[in-house]
């Protein structure tokens, strides 16, 4: 493991506006410094952040996005409670709810690899390894970002993780949103991720499991695949 280390903060339940809020303050920090050092050849320490939270309900729409794929107008978002938000992420829209858990890296790949695919694929691979740790078996599908298990005799292929990342001089933020004891009802209400194929669709891990899952367990879990797969040091956690 090398010398990195990340700060570790779990905000809790939060408005998505509050955490797009405070993630853009930490990404724009960690690129101003980046900036700073080199203009000054400085070697000033970089402070790196791994976010875990869940969001009061919200969809949101990712810069490839359609419109469209919002199944609800206005009023009906009003009478639902549900807030929408277009972002500057990747991706097309999905939501965030109480019970996933929505982690949000704020990094700076220069210190660790610059390769936005193989970031991507390491963020699946997180939760395709703490899915494994409950016995479920996870899979990438090709040319749809996330994590998804595959089609048996009775269920078609089900998406349980949906990514969408933004980079800015190779500094991210964003992340995944992983659906543990996640309420899919809300999910009838759009095209998640803007897939309508028959064969697919949206699932928990409550879902899979058949109960309530301890989010604490799974969170410590990912914790853990995040810093072997990354290969950093969690520190300061909240």
């Amino acid at each position: 493991m090398n010398n990195i280390k990340v700060n570790f903060e779990d905000w809790g339940r939060v408005s998505y506006q509050e955490a797009w809020d405070r993630q853009t303050v930490l990404h724009n920090s960690l690129k101003d410094l980046k900036i700073f050092n080199r203009r000054n050849d400085t070697d000033l320490l970089q402070s790196h952040y791994l976010i875990f939270c869940d969001h009061h309900p919200v969809y949101t729409l990712g810069k490839s996005g359609k419109m469209d794929h919002l199944l609800l107008n206005e009023e009906q978002l009003i009478q639902e409670d549900i807030e929408f938000f277009k972002i500057n992420r990747g991706g097309d829209i999905t939501f965030h709810g109480p019970g996933q858990i929505v982690a949000y890296p704020i990094f700076d790949l220069d210190e660790m690899f610059t390769d936005v695919h193989k970031y991507v694929r390491f963020l699946e691979e997180t939760v395709i390894r703490t899915l494994a740790s409950y016995d479920i078996v996870a899979l990438r599908i090709k040319d749809f970002t996330g994590v998804w298990l595959p089609a048996t005799d009775t269920k078609p292929k089900r998406k349980i993780c949906a990514i969408g990342v933004h980079l800015s001089r190779w500094v991210t933020m964003h992340g995944l949103a992983f659906n543990v004891n996640t309420d899919l009802k809300y999910f009838n209400n759009i095209i998640p991720c803007g897939i309508s194929d028959d064969d697919k669709e949206v699932t928990s891990l409550q879902q899979e499991l058949g109960r309530e899952v301890d989010i604490e367990e799974v969170k410590d879990r990912l914790k853990m695949e995040f810093e072997e797969l990354f290969e950093f040091t969690l520190m300061s956690e909240k």
